[in-house]
């Protein structure tokens, strides 16, 4: 059952970024214009994903099948999450501030849009 210790770690994790963001500053130092006013705009709806990503894991561990069908609709946010912040950071050079900008935003990006679809995969595929 590594999907939903991993869907539960991905939504912790999330909840655990906007924490940091919010208070030790996980912002890069010079961000493109914009950067705030863009970041700004998923605090919401990443807490719903997060939350979406426990309780699909919780109720996967239980045996619920409707931990599958969260599942299925928390993979597709992911995968729209990763792919929307893969355009904008790549747009905006938001991977080009720093090496630890580049190392985070794109480990985060990538986990989003693979992880999302191996969620996909293992549930439809």
């Amino acid at each position: 059952m590594v999907i939903p210790i991993l869907e539960i770690l991905t939504g912790a994790g999330t909840i655990l970024f906007w924490i940091g963001f919010f208070t030790i500053g996980l912002a890069p130092k010079n961000p493109p214009e914009g950067y705030f006013a863009y970041e700004h705009s998923f605090p919401v709806p990443d807490a719903i994903l997060s939350i979406a990503l426990i309780v699909s894991g919780i109720l996967l561990l239980q045996g619920n099948p409707l931990g599958e069908s969260l599942s299925l609709v928390s993979a597709g946010a992911l995968v729209f999450l990763g792919v929307l912040d893969c355009c904008f950071n790549t747009i905006n050079g938001v991977y080009r501030v720093s090496i630890g900008d580049l190392i985070g935003n794109a480990f985060i990006n990538i986990w989003c849009i693979v992880f999302g679809v191996v969620i996909i995969w293992r549930f439809i595929g």
